[in-house]
């Protein structure tokens, strides 16, 4: 037998749970990976999982989960879907034993994605969170840098992640506007940074937060431009102490023009490490790293190819999917989880949970362990 027979025989079927970012990124990902095959679709609305089916080449498309989650050719499922959501599709996923790919932010709190790594526990699947940035080649580097010792003892990190894209007043009224829905920049964004940091630097031991909201206003297109208030942050600074004492400072914000994109800079005794990308259009295309040894001049650092993608494309977004994907794939093939895991997207929803509770108390929250946590 062939390579391509081989991998054909060992396709996984997966089912598509939401047709927003699922359309844009998880359909043609999975389509292009050798391993993964789209068998089904999922729409609230059946015209339009019935029209995304047929745009895609999917043989099935329903409104219903629990009858995709029936049908035998569906081993796995990525739910897209806002997350508000998440919680009570995955759950059915994984009671179905269903291998799951869920995207951030993953719940609404950190008690419910705990419920979930207990149950893709107990259920034997593999649950695996979309951490899209341990994947993209700078990234990589960086983590390879600061795994050498590059920076020596560390004395601050500080990262910014500053865009424009909710900055425009007139931009609609949905979900993202509402707290209470899971939408804010906090969980657009920051679920992606508190993972990060917990994997270049490892856990927080306490955080301190203000949270705010620029514009308290959209306008809601559903009905004929009304004005509807936003309670969602779009913006978030935070303080934190790592558990190995290093400061780290996080500033978030959605609303900022012109604001200079996503850096996270590394200072230490031997040296200074920065990443960064000033590209407003595309969260992962434009990284670059530089790096100085004390008292030098940053220079840029090549990315070996070795590290680099084998394929790029014009959403930066889909070559590091196809990446989480092969190691979903290798998760499943070998039965065990690999990093990043469910876990990992409990510590990150438990930061996000603290971040809330820090601004709310107006002042610093101990961050207990994951082990403790998960217990």
């Amino acid at each position: 037998m062939t390579n391509d027979e081989q991998q054909m025989t060992n396709q996984i079927g997966v089912a598509v749970i939401g047709t927003g970012f699922g359309q844009k990124i998880h359909i043609p990902g999975f389509q292009i990976h050798p391993r993964t095959q789209v068998v089904a679709v999922y729409n609230p609305h059946l015209d339009k999982a019935k029209a995304v089916a047929e745009s895609h080449n999917i043989p099935q498309a329903s409104d219903r989960l629990e009858d995709i989650l029936a049908m035998p050719d569906v081993q796995a499922v990525s739910i897209s879907t806002p997350p508000f959501l998440h919680y009570d599709m995955a759950q059915q996923v994984l009671q179905a034993g269903k291998h799951l790919l869920l995207e951030k932010p993953m719940t609404l709190s950190a008690t419910e994605t705990r419920d979930l790594y207990h149950l893709a526990k107990q259920q034997g699947v593999v649950a695996m969170p979309d951490f899209e940035f341990r994947f993209v080649p700078p990234w990589q580097l960086l983590a390879e840098h600061l795994e050498s010792g590059y920076v020596g003892q560390k004395r601050l990190i500080k990262i910014d992640w500053l865009v424009s894209s909710r900055a425009n007043a007139q931009r609609a009224w949905n979900w993202y506007a509402q707290k209470e829905k899971g939408g804010g920049a906090l969980g657009a964004v920051g679920s992606h940074a508190f993972d990060y940091i917990n994997w270049l630097f490892g856990s927080v031991r306490r955080l301190c937060a203000q949270m705010s909201t620029a514009i308290p206003e959209r306008p809601d297109p559903s009905q004929g431009g009304k004005l509807k208030p936003v309670d969602a942050d779009d913006t978030c600074l935070l303080m934190l102490e790592l558990a190995d004492g290093t400061p780290c400072q996080l500033c978030i914000s959605s609303v900022t023009y012109n604001g200079r994109g996503h850096f996270v800079e590394v200072y230490g005794d031997r040296g200074t490490l920065v990443l960064g990308s000033s590209n407003q259009n595309d969260y992962v295309h434009g990284f670059q790293l530089w790096a100085a040894p004390a008292g030098e001049s940053l220079s840029e650092v090549d990315i070996p190819k070795r590290l680099a993608f084998p394929q790029v494309y014009p959403d930066g977004r889909l070559a590091p999917f196809i990446r989480v994907v092969d190691q979903w794939v290798q998760s499943i093939d070998a039965d065990k989880h690999q990093s990043p895991s469910l876990a990992e997207g409990v510590y990150s929803q438990l930061l996000m949970d603290l971040t809330h509770q820090s601004h709310q108390e107006n002042s610093w929250v101990d961050v207990p362990s994951l082990s403790s946590f998960l217990a």
